[in-house]
């Protein structure tokens, strides 16, 4: 049944109902398939659906064509002896098809051997007709060359150009003919008279292009290259050149003596090599380039390069052999003033090639790749490397001290950083080809430095606060009498005391022997130098560093600069730490200097004193040690630094100020409110004395602490720090004034 003739199904079946008339209809597929689908009940009433409706549609079809399949026997009656009539002529036919088809056979074979053998005579007439060719030319040739007696020739008969030229168009023919019929008896039996052929004729252009050099004549030189060209021998005559021409002057100029002799060194035995160009080559160039201006204008013969094919060749087998020295990197500095002296050399060279197309040749030339070979920059690099990184090695192992040049390094790690980076990039020291592996060593350096700042951080700050704090503690266990003072040098607490331990232990012993390996004068220089690096970094990067780059066709540096900037964050993400250091310290300082505020009450509680009109003395002394300090190093902290060092340390300060005075503040108002209900209890008693001018002595210390608050606020703005950087300081101000304020309206 043809699918046309299929019924429609309904959209609802999970199946489509052409599956079935697939020829490759597989049950286990189909319902494998449907079973994704649908559940095996649904598919079952799917295929109920459908076989009804094919049903119908057969039965349908069977009533439509009834008739005819009623009359089907009635039509069939004698059917069988009409087939019996036709099936005789058919076979008849037949035999005649297979008769004329054998014969047409056989024709077919007989023209295709024909044909066969009319090629194969076709064949051994061209081949016949190349051997007389090549017994022509050579018979012409020998006649030409005068050559007689089977190869032999009397050697008398000079040949001129034009001679030359005809010899080698016909001896080009000979060669293409021998070509053509390689293999042949007759070939085999006249190539010795062949041989005889080619020397002689090489022998003539040899000797005429040899007298046209001699001559310096162009017609010669055009006539002795177009005859190399016919012949294809243009290599021939380049090899000529450098035997004859080259070679012996190469050997003469490239040697130790002259190397050694001359005034001008390595530059100077260059400089004589190019003087080889314009005295030898001239002609030759005019000739097979015509770059060259020529009085003389000619006919110009293509395909020859005698300065890529003979000159330069035989110049690095000269360097090579006679002067090895050249290449030896065992003295860097050396090295490097031979390598850019030869590479200017190169560029001179390339220069002579006269166009784009001879430099490429040049280029791709096995002596170009054995030159530049020659020189080992992977071992150049490594003794710089370790110069460059071992001096950098050796500063880390005292970067403490100072600096050579205190210009811009105050420390000696930093400063032989710079100075190693510097290097890197030096006119005298930096080598094109070895742009990444400097580049590489830049971000070691840095990588090295940050890692080593990292290293003191997490040694050093953490050991100078157990220090600290093991100094604190062994204060507190013995009587002192003097403040606490910022030594600038040593960031130690200098005291003095009226008892000491009788025997000190161990820990004590060697916390009061022992000195850090960190002062606070060399953390600062540190912080300090190294914003230096992280700032001059990237100015060394876009002034020195990015045009180097550039000149070796780098023009898309966002990846170099993205990796400088995760070399300068490396160091500056350790700053901070320090900071925090000095900070801490430097607040811890002048924080000990608050102590006597405490004495504030005691000073004016009944002992009549008068009302106060001046600071106390502890709030200058509070900020002394934050002024000492910035003056021991006003040359070497930045601005910035010095900013944010003195606020910080400010906003310590005034918290710890903040504290103190609120519990001040509070133990006075408990101690006026204890008294003012023993007043109550103790009716005839006054209380507490009172003072001239009436004040109490509770005012009076609240007077006290608002002079001592503004003066601390002076202080401040003597540091150039304004107020309002300091959060804390008014609230601060505010907590003094409101307690003296309310105590007012009380009374």
């Amino acid at each position: 049944m043809a699918l046309t003739t299929l019924p429609i199904s309904p959209r609802s079946l999970c199946f489509d109902k052409d599956v079935f008339m697939k020829e490759n209809f597989d049950v286990d597929q189909f319902v494998a398939e449907c079973r994704r689908r649908v559940s095996l009940e649904t598919l079952r009433e799917d295929l109920e659906v459908y076989y009804k409706l094919l049903r119908s549609a057969m039965i349908e079809l069977i009533n439509k064509d009834y008739a005819d399949f009623v009359n089907l026997s009635t039509n069939l009656v004698g059917m069988d002896k009409a087939i019996n009539n036709l099936s005789v002529p058919l076979g008849q036919l037949r035999e005649e098809v297979m008769t004329v088809r054998t014969a047409m056979d056989t024709a077919v074979q007989e023209i295709e051997s024909r044909l066969a053998t009319r090629a194969a005579i076709r064949d051994k007439k061209a081949c016949l007709q190349r051997l007389m060719n090549i017994t022509h030319s050579v018979e012409k040739i020998e006649k030409i060359l005068d050559i007689q007696d089977q190869g032999q020739g009397d050697g008398e008969r000079e040949l001129t150009g034009q001679l030359i030229e005809r010899v080698a168009t016909e001896f080009n023919q000979l060669q293409f003919y021998v070509t053509q019929s390689k293999g042949l008896p007759l070939v085999e039996k006249i190539r010795p008279r062949i041989a005889a052929i080619t020397t002689t004729l090489q022998h003539s252009l040899e000797t005429s292009f040899l007298e046209g050099l001699r001559t310096s004549n162009r017609d010669i030189l055009r006539q002795c290259l177009r005859t190399y060209a016919t012949i294809d021998k243009i290599k021939d005559a380049e090899a000529l050149f450098r035997q004859t021409i080259v070679k012996p002057f190469m050997e003469e100029v490239i040697t130790e003596a002259v190397l050694m002799s001359h005034p001008q060194g390595l530059k100077g035995l260059y400089s004589r090599v190019l003087d080889f160009i314009p005295a030898h080559c001239k002609p030759l160039r005019e000739v097979t380039t015509g770059l060259v201006p020529s009085s003389a204008q000619g006919e110009v013969v293509r395909g020859y390069d005698f300065l890529v094919n003979a000159v330069w060749p035989e110049v690095v087998s000269g360097l090579e052999k006679r002067t090895p020295s050249i290449f030896a990197p065992g003295n860097p500095s050396m090295f490097h003033q031979k390598y850019l002296t030869s590479m200017n050399f190169l560029d001179a060279f390339e220069l002579e090639c006269g166009s784009q197309a001879s430099v490429k040749r040049l280029r791709s030339h096995p002596s170009y790749n054995t030159f530049m070979t020659k020189w080992s920059l992977p071992v150049y690099y490594q003794i710089r490397f370790q110069e460059i990184g071992g001096a950098f090695e050796t500063s880390l192992m005292s970067p403490f001290n100072n600096a050579p040049d205190k210009t811009l390094f105050q420390l000696n790690a930093p400063y032989t950083l710079w100075q190693c980076l510097a290097k890197c990039w030096a006119q005298d020291i930096y080598i094109s080809p070895l742009c990444h592996r400097f580049w590489k060593l830049t971000l070691q350096l840095l990588s090295r430095y940050g890692t080593w700042v990292r290293e003191i951080r997490e040694k050093e700050v953490p050991k100078k606060e157990t220090e600290h704090t093991e100094q604190t503690s062994a204060g507190t266990t013995s009587t002192t009498t003097a403040l606490m003072v910022y030594t600038p040098t040593v960031t130690t607490m200098t005291t003095t005391s009226t008892s000491v331990a009788s025997t000190p232990g161990p820990s004590s012993q060697s916390t009061t022997t022992s000195s850090p390996l960190v002062t606070m004068t060399q953390m600062v220089c540190l912080v300090t130098d190294s914003d230096t690096i992280i700032g001059k970094v990237e100015e060394f990067f876009s002034t020195v560093i990015q045009p180097k780059i550039a000149a070796i066709g780098v023009k898309n540096t966002d990846v170099l600069t993205a990796a400088l900037g995760e070399s300068r964050e490396l160091i500056s993400q350790e700053l901070p730490g320090f900071g925090d250091y000095i900070v801490q310290q430097i607040a811890e300082h002048c924080v000990v200097n608050l102590k006597p505020a405490n004495d504030i009450p005691r000073l004016y509680r009944r002992t009549n004193r008068e009302i106060p009109s001046k600071a106390s003395a502890y709030v200058s002394a509070t900020v002394k040690p934050l002024q000492m300090f910035l003056e021991e190093h006003a040359a070497i902290i930045s601005v910035t630094r010095r900013s944010q060092w003195v606020v910080s340390i400010l906003k310590v300060v005034t918290e710890r100020y903040y504290s103190v005075t609120d519990d001040i503040l509070t133990a006075v108002r408990k101690m006026e409110d204890s008294l003012k209900r023993l007043k109550k209890l103790r009716k005839g008693d006054s209380g507490n004395s009172s003072s001239s001018g009436g004040m109490s002595d509770d005012d009076k210390i609240r007077l006290q602490l608002v002079l001592d608050v503004k003066q601390f606020g002076e202080e401040i703005q003597a540091l150039s720090v304004p107020l309002d950087a300091i959060s804390t300081y008014r609230q601060l101000l505010e907590l003094v004034e409101s307690a003296q304020t309310s105590t007012t309206q009380a009374q």
